[in-house]
């Protein structure tokens, strides 16, 4: 790490440890199909199969991965903003349900339609976009207002409260191994169902992407000389700072996501390529615009009040048991078989109309 920062700086390596996770959880998340969206969809079938056995393994591998570093003291969450400052339980619950909704309608969360992206979907493309556009406007925008309230409904302090381990009275070590008996049973689910052996190792390399995130850039803010904040995957805030940063100015500041962003795109795009999965796909009458467009816009609003996407709340805050990132990734799952069933429901009524 010394000759890396000597070489390259040490914003100049935040960027490339960026770009090195990117790459990883692009080319993964590419093979694996890894989607929270489908597997809330078999949920709502009432079934349990290869795409929640997929992102069981990704969840878990990460949760995993993250507690045996911390055991193997190459890994302190303390600082971790997920944990060390003030969060919100109200806008993890509300910004929750709205992004579970969303990504519904979305056919997609923000993670999914940047690797979508990668393979030619222009829905995917102009869904993160109008995504990353409303999400500016609640960070810093004319929606952040109503943002804030809906946030200071019910805080909670940084600190131990804010740590579900600490509030379960639970160590590193069972945490550790709870995790890994979650890995089993999503590995059995997908093998149960025929998933390919490298389908498997995809899925769990998507979650030692996670865990890589923060290991790294917790050696490198332990190296450095300068205030380094250590980070993971996570999907609005970076697209957001560097879509602005695009269109602001001439000099982007250098940063983990901006790593990240780039090497995430082409890390799914190298992976699609070569097996003949790129193709353009665009808006058709069975997938309305405005449908895709409604749910990038609950997306953009609840993923800044929930604290993170679907991967940034749900499972780089879920890996350091950041009590409202678990609080908001169940009420994405709610929010999002809440939505898959009434518009099961809406089309049952119109079919019978």
């Amino acid at each position: 790490m010394e000759w890396a920062i000597d070489t390259f700086g040490d914003s100049g390596v935040l960027v490339l440890i960026g770009a090195l996770v990117g790459l990883l959880f692009g080319a993964s998340a590419q093979h694996s199909r890894f989607c929270l969206r489908a597997a809330t969809v078999e949920v709502a079938d009432l079934r349990a199969g290869p795409k929640l056995g997929i992102w069981l393994i990704a969840f878990c591998a990460a949760v995993c991965a993250v507690q045996l570093a911390i055991l193997a003291e190459v890994f302190d969450p303390v600082e971790a903003r997920q944990l060390a400052a003030t969060g919100s339980m109200s806008g993890a619950i509300l910004g929750g349900l709205m992004f579970g909704s969303g990504m519904i309608l979305a056919r997609g969360c923000a993670s999914r339609l940047l690797v979508l992206s990668a393979t030619g979907n222009l829905r995917a493309i102009v869904t993160g976009l109008v995504l990353t556009l409303v999400a500016q406007a609640s960070l810093r925008g004319v929606l952040s207002p109503v943002r804030e309230a809906l946030g200071a409904m019910w805080v909670v302090p940084g600190g131990e409260a804010r740590s579900l381990l600490t509030q379960l009275g639970l160590g590193h070590g069972p945490a550790a191994v709870l995790a890994g008996l979650g890995l089993a049973v999503g590995l059995w689910l997908a093998a149960r169902e025929g998933l390919r052996a490298s389908q498997l190792v995809a899925a769990c390399f998507v979650g030692l992407a996670v865990a890589a995130g923060w290991v790294l850039t917790f050696a490198l803010a332990q190296t450095s000389f300068e205030v380094i904040a250590i980070s993971s995957v996570t999907f609005t805030g970076p697209s957001t700072d560097t879509l602005m940063g695009l269109v602001n100015t001439t000099e982007l500041p250098l940063s983990f996501g901006l790593g990240l962003i780039p090497g995430v795109f082409l890390g799914s795009f190298l992976m699609s390529v070569p097996k003949g999965e790129f193709r353009i796909e665009r808006f058709g009458s069975d997938t309305p615009m405005e449908r895709y467009l409604l749910g990038a816009a609950l997306m953009g609003f609840g993923s800044m009040l929930a604290g993170g996407c679907a991967v940034g709340a749900g499972v780089t805050g879920g890996a350091i048991f950041a009590i409202t990132a678990w609080v908001a990734v169940f009420a994405m799952w709610v929010g999002a078989v809440a939505t898959e069933l009434g518009m099961r429901r809406y089309r049952q009524a119109l079919s019978l109309a």
